[in-house]
C-alpha cells in the first residue's frame, strides 16, 4: 500500500492522526496541492478522479479515496484499538459526531477558506467576501454547541477517543491558524478537550 498525501493539510491529517494512533506505518508520496500537482491530468485520469488527496492506493493498483473511507478500510484489517466504536452504540455515535463536524464545522470553515483567504484568491474565480462571514458566524456558534456536548461527555462520542476527536481537532487547528478563528478561551470545556487532544502524540502528525 501507499499513501498519496500533503501532510498538513486537514484532510491527509486526519489519516496521519489515525495511522499514528494505531500504530500503522504505511509509505506515501507527497503530492504538493499547492502547485496543484493533484489537479494534473495524470493524478486525476490514474489515481483520483476528483483531483483530491489523501489517496489510498492498494496492493493491487486500485484507489480509495477520501480520508474516512481510507481510515474504514484500515479500521477492517486493524480493528484494535477501535477508532470508529466497539458497540453499536459507540459505532452509531462516532458516525453521528464525524457528520456532524464535516457538515457544521468542516464545510463552514471550508468556505471562509475559499471565500475570505487571500491564499485562495488566485485560484478561486470569485470570492464572496459575505459567504466568507456568513460561515465565520457560523463556525463560532458550533463551537458553542461543541462546548455544551463536551460538558456532558470527555470526548465528542462518549468516555472513549475516536475518530470523531480526530476529525473536530484537524478541523479547528485549520480553522485557527488559516482562516483565524479560534475557539473562544470561555468555552471552558472545549478548551479542556482541546488541550487533551492536542497533547496526544498522534496530533503531532502533520
Amino acid at each position: 500500500m501507499k499513501l498519496f498525501t500533503y501532510p498538513g493539510a486537514p484532510n491527509p491529517r486526519r489519516v496521519h492522526m489515525y495511522l499514528a494512533e494505531k500504530g500503522i506505518e504505511i509509505p506515501f508520496e507527497r503530492v504538493d496541492i499547492m502547485k496543484r500537482e493533484n489537479r494534473s491530468p495524470e493524478f486525476m485520469a490514474d489515481i483520483n478522479a476528483m483531483g483530491g488527496v489523501p489517496v489510498l492506493e492498494l496492493d493491487d493498483g486500485s484507489h480509495i479515496a477520501e480520508s474516512i473511507a481510507i481510515c474504514r478500510y484500515l479500521e477492517t484489517l486493524h480493528p484494535t484499538p477501535s477508532l470508529f466504536g466497539a458497540s453499536a452504540q459507540e459505532v452509531g455515535l462516532v458516525e453521528m459526531w464525524i457528520r456532524r463536524i464535516e457538515l457544521y464545522l468542516m464545510m463552514p470553515v471550508g468556505m471562509v477558506w475559499v471565500h475570505g483567504s487571500p491564499l485562495t484568491k488566485a485560484v478561486v474565480k470569485q470570492q464572496i467576501p459575505e459567504m466568507a462571514e456568513l460561515n465565520r458566524e457560523m463556525v463560532k456558534n458550533y463551537f458553542g454547541f461543541i462546548d455544551r456536548r463536551l460538558a456532558k461527555s470527555a470526548y465528542l462520542a462518549g468516555d472513549h477517543f475516536s475518530m470523531a476527536d480526530i476529525t473536530a481537532l484537524c478541523t479547528m487547528d485549520f480553522a485557527a491558524t488559516l482562516n483565524g478563528l479560534p475557539h473562544s478561551k470561555e468555552q471552558v470545556y472545549l478548551s479542556r478537550w482541546y488541550e487533551e487532544v492536542s497533547g496526544r502524540p498522534s496530533a503531532q502528525e502533520k
